[in-house]
């Protein structure tokens, strides 16, 4: 391939991935009709972790495992809590509004990195900040309590979870050399492996073996992790790190405009005004971190 061609295989990488994490929140909807959020949220992440280790021989990379207890806890945060408070939270709530909820991750990350990682919020960044508290005030409506407040909540504690399991990916990835496919395929072994447990505990209606189902589980496996996580790491390697950051922003819009169209969701105009204030705090995030040198792999997340 000529190297003239990478970035718009790239490029065309990216736009493919932002479809595949997008449109599974309305998946992770659906499929709801059909089995108990936290037995999904078991049954994704195990076959997802499977896929990962079967692409891992199919590439010959190291299967070993590194650093066990920091990678539990990653898996704890990362898999079993983030993932079922994203089940949790589209049961009652929307899976758009939800899909933005979750992305306020990067604001959090912001916040917690100052005491755990001694990173100042500096200039600009306190604006995306402010905005994005904003965009969170709108679409929360504390001034209007409402069915799916709760939802929402769950919804922004998952972008709170994934932001503290950055900081352990950073934290581990900056003592010790891994190879992050392998990192992600054992931390969502071993969380996917507590999420199991858990299901025998928590009552949830039986799962009716239909076929969207079966489609909702293999889109989550095959095309939503292990595929999904092959196009990362390859737009990692081939785009600038603020067009990959950039590009990344597309997940959440394709979440609230396929859960428009598809499940009819039309968002009120207090929680517009928050996802356009949201998405403007992001997208002033991703155009400040062009400066960076390169992008924090482990932030990817459907």
């Amino acid at each position: 391939m000529n190297h003239k061609s990478y970035p718009r295989s790239a490029a065309l990488a990216l736009i493919v991935l932002a479809f595949i994490w997008g449109y599974n929140w309305v998946v992770m909807k659906k499929v709801l009709a059909f089995c108990g959020p936290f037995d999904f949220a078991a049954l994704r992440t195990f076959f997802g972790a499977l896929c990962l280790f079967a692409v891992l021989a199919w590439m010959k990379k190291p299967l070993r495992l590194v650093e066990f207890k920091a990678t539990l806890l990653l898996g704890l945060l990362q898999t079993t809590v983030f993932t079922a408070l994203v089940m949790w939270a589209v049961v009652d709530g929307g899976a758009g509004k939800s899909a933005v909820l979750s992305y306020t991750m990067t604001f959090w990350l912001l916040i917690l990195a100052w005491p755990l990682l001694h990173e100042r919020i500096h200039g600009m960044q306190w604006l995306a900040v402010m905005m994005a508290f904003a965009g969170l005030f709108f679409i929360l409506e504390p001034w209007h309590p409402q069915g799916s407040l709760a939802s929402s909540v769950i919804a922004t504690a998952a972008g709170i979870t994934w932001a503290a399991a950055v900081i352990v990916a950073k934290k581990l990835r900056s003592r010790v050399q891994l190879d992050l496919l392998s990192l992600t395929a054992w931390q969502m072994l071993l969380g996917g492996i507590v999420l199991v447990v858990i299901t025998f505990f928590i009552p949830q209606q039986p799962i009716e073996l239909s076929g969207y189902f079966w489609f909702a589980v293999i889109y989550n496996a095959v095309l939503g992790t292990a595929l999904a996580w092959l196009l990362w790491l390859y737009v990692l390697h081939r785009l600038p790190a603020g067009t990959a950051g950039l590009g990344s922003l597309a997940v959440p819009v394709v979440g609230v405009l396929s859960a428009w169209l598809e499940l009819g969701e039309q968002p009120k105009e207090w929680e517009i005004a928050g996802m356009l204030l949201i998405g403007v705090a992001l997208l002033l995030l991703s155009i400040l971190g062009m400066r960076e040198p390169k992008v924090d792999p482990e932030m990817a997340q459907e």
